[in-house]
């Protein structure tokens, strides 16, 4: 994995870097207000692991509180990533990489995950480019004219 560079301060854990298989738990607010848990569906699981950032970017702005995995075999579950109100509390490592600057800015746009020096810091010039791994530089296309 390349080196994840966090000038936000958010505290990260990496607890997904070390599985290839378990189950993810989604805690989220309903349009009532309600607290709600959601298991996600055994294919779900796979692609949430294969794609990171989908672990964060399937709800609406603010739905999401907090997601748990839990290992394959084992009958506990690991907080991957916690929100209260507008502050990240914790985010796992794999999940932090991951994230692009469009998932961010349509998301997390009002949380501590949002920073435009993090951006300036990483080289993110576009909202595909990654918040927090830095960017290659984009390389311009030139014409080229024939004789």
């Amino acid at each position: 994995m390349a080196k994840l560079i966090n000038t936000t301060g958010i505290n990260t854990v990496n607890y997904l870097a070390d599985y290839s298989k378990g189950k993810f738990r989604m805690i989220s607010k309903t349009r009532a207000g309600w607290i709600t848990s959601s298991d996600c569906r055994l294919f779900e699981n796979d692609r949430l692991l294969k794609y990171p950032e989908a672990i964060i970017s399937g709800y609406k702005k603010g739905a999401l509180l907090s997601v748990e995995f839990c290992p394959d075999g084992m009958d506990f579950y690991i907080t991957v990533f916690a929100r209260q109100g507008n502050k990240i509390k914790i985010i796992d490592e794999t999940i932090l990489a991951a994230l692009t600057v469009g998932t961010i800015n349509q998301l997390f746009y009002n949380t501590n995950l949002y920073s435009q020096n993090q951006y300036e810091v990483v080289k993110a010039k576009t909202w595909d480019s990654t918040g927090y791994i830095m960017n290659k530089p984009q390389l311009k296309q030139t014409e080229t004219k024939s004789v």
